[in-house]
């Protein structure tokens, strides 16, 4: 049973002001760590033994005699044999009695299981603890079946592997790195037999993960992947920001497309098959025409999640997106919480959120500026669960 989100609002009356702010140290904590310590919270990190350093080491933050930041964004790591164990009881109990306001990112949401993040990490998120399942293609109420309430446009599904005809991506976990992706395109039945045959004897991905995968149409065009924050701290109609867009860099797929082409068909076997392993993300803006329509995708998921799931997105959000050559938009993916590419905006900002807060502004720091406006309003708990 899912921890009902009066029990979580209630720690806060036991925590400090300010509170302190947490994040699993993998994906986007930096970004979330430096626009905490630029809005004046002290950060902690949850890190993995042998992950650590980065955190611990490199981005340690320093401050002066008055408490001033003169290096760095990180003010203490806690360590762990394993990520899975920030969740065990004795810890969930240290994050309380620290104050600790944990903001979910997909490391997070993939290295601690989801049930258990449901039912048993009491420890309040900022963000929407009940919308991270929905990025789990299995399950029934996904992201896509928000999608399709919402009447945002996203990719056909293509029911069997035998009714391909045309180009498709089948979407599925890699077989032993479980936050990595093990996609592949094929445009007939018999080319999806020989890459996922392939790809299985090559240990990239596993037959129960195959028989689980979605298949659905593949959109030409370039992604972009606008990182949205909704605030229930203000009227709707002022809710929705667009804080910036971005894009994603994958291996080896962004390899094999910088070879000449004689080049690539001399690769042979499962490494002339790309793949998708997200390893770094670049900046993007986008025709102001296309904003407009942009903007109304954010206002549905919005409103569909305040309907589906209340009390609703809450904070940071990501459309992933494809333009095609008609300039239509589609949706193909979903992050109910910060997105993997923001660690873009560290420190410069976004053009679009600079533009509209007329100051760098980042996810971090968005975040953490709606963390020092609730709290200064004793209004912690419209933005927890």
């Amino acid at each position: 049973m899912a921890i009902p989100r009066a029990e979580i609002q209630s720690l806060l009356t036991e925590y400090p002001r300010p509170p302190i702010v947490g994040a699993v140290g993998s994906h986007s904590a930096l970004d979330i760590a430096d626009g905490a310590v630029e809005e004046g919270f002290h950060t902690l990190v949850l890190a993995q033994k042998g992950r650590d350093r980065t955190y611990s080491r490199y981005y340690r933050t320093h401050r002066d005699a008055e408490g001033r930041v003169t290096r760095g964004c990180v003010d203490e790591v806690w360590t762990y044999p394993k990520f899975v164990d920030a969740a065990a009881p004795e810890s969930q109990a240290r994050l309380r009695d620290h104050g600790v306001l944990l903001v979910p990112n997909r490391a997070l949401s993939s290295y601690v299981p989801i049930d258990l993040l449901e039912t048993s990490l009491r420890v309040p998120m900022v963000g929407s603890r009940n919308l991270l399942r929905i990025e789990e293609r299995t399950e029934r109420e996904n992201y896509y079946a928000l999608l399709a309430q919402a009447g945002i446009p996203s990719p056909a599904r293509i029911p069997t592997p035998q009714e391909i005809e045309g180009l498709v991506i089948v979407k599925l976990p890699h077989a032993t790195r479980r936050l990595e992706r093990g996609f592949f395109t094929a445009a007939s039945f018999e080319e999806y037999q020989r890459k996922s045959e392939s790809l299985i004897a090559a240990g990239t991905i596993a037959p129960a993960d195959l028989a689980a995968a979605r298949i659905e149409q593949y959109i030409l065009g370039p992604v972009f992947n606008f990182n949205f924050f909704f605030s229930p701290l203000v009227p709707r109609e002022d809710g929705l920001e667009l804080l910036g867009v971005d894009e994603r860099r994958e291996s080896s797929l962004d390899g094999l497309v910088r070879l000449p082409a004689a080049q690539q068909l001399e690769i042979r076997g499962a490494h002339a098959i790309p793949q998708y392993t997200v390893v770094g993300h670049g900046t993007l803006t986008v025709r102001e025409s296309l904003l407009e329509e942009i903007f109304d995708f954010g206002e549905r998921f919005v409103d569909v999640t305040r309907t589906r799931a209340a009390p609703g997105i809450l904070g940071p959000f990501t459309l992933q997106t494809c333009i095609d050559r008609d300039g239509k938009p589609t949706v193909f993916d979903v992050a109910a919480r910060i997105g993997g590419g923001t660690n873009i905006h560290l420190a410069l900002g976004h053009p679009y959120g600079n533009a509209l807060w007329r100051t760098p502004m980042s996810t971090g720091r968005r975040i953490a500026i709606e963390i020092r406006r609730a709290a200064g309003e004793d209004r912690l708990a419209e933005i927890v669960t």
